[in-house]
């Protein structure tokens, strides 16, 4: 944190996981005085606890803009440059690019501010994964629409919020972990007979790693 709050003092934009603004937040040096230089605070590969966000405008007088991408897709949606950007939303579908709410099993569409699992469509999407016919088959709807394993809603405004992944990945400090991997280290550890790994709200990595033995 001391390097990066030096080293903005060369620049104008700041691009980071979740992470990086809650251990930055830790800082006393942040003030609106270290950051009134800036032009833009981005966060991406996490979602962003909506209490960093807050806490982090309170401190430095800026709104972090939040987006919300994955490999598959590229970019989705972002928080607007002008406007209001929400805290624990991820903005607006970009230009081009469609995003629906739907019933994880049936895939019917939900009304807004229903909880759900987020699925795009649009140029950004891929067209498959190589060599694995079966998997691009599970992993879209037959109206061309990606599921992107992530949990979410769209509110009365339009804006999209990330509530969690439906599929078993989580997302710490904007690295992916596999529970599956960790459970297997665990489970062959002596008098253990089984274990699950899941995700938990963490303040600093946006989500956390818990075992239940």
């Amino acid at each position: 944190p001391d390097l990066i709050i030096k080293l903005m003092a060369r620049a104008t934009v700041l691009m980071g996981v979740p992470t990086f603004y809650t251990r930055l937040l830790q800082n006393p040096a942040l003030s609106h005085e270290t950051t009134k230089h800036m032009r833009l605070f981005i966060s991406g590969s996490a979602p962003l606890l909506a209490e960093t966000h807050r806490e982090w405008s309170a401190r430095t007088g800026h709104a972090v803009l939040e987006r919300y991408g994955m490999t598959e897709t590229n970019m989705n949606t972002s928080n607007p440059y002008d406007g209001e950007r929400v805290p624990g939303a991820v903005g607006f579908p970009l230009p081009g690019v469609s995003v629906r709410v739907t019933e994880p099993e049936t895939g019917k569409e939900l009304a807004r501010d229903e909880i759900g699992m987020i699925e795009v469509k649009g140029p950004n999407v891929f067209k498959g994964y190589w060599r694995m016919p079966e998997k691009t088959k599970s992993e879209f709807r037959p109206d061309g629409f990606f599921i992107t394993g992530d949990l979410g809603k769209i509110d009365a405004k339009g804006y999209v919020h990330i509530l969690g992944r439906g599929k078993d990945l989580v997302i710490s400090g904007g690295f992916n972990v596999y529970p599956k991997e960790i459970e297997s280290e665990i489970d062959a550890m002596p008098g253990v007979i089984e274990s699950a790994v899941i995700g938990v709200p963490h303040a600093d990595f946006g989500e956390g790693v818990t075992a239940v033995v």
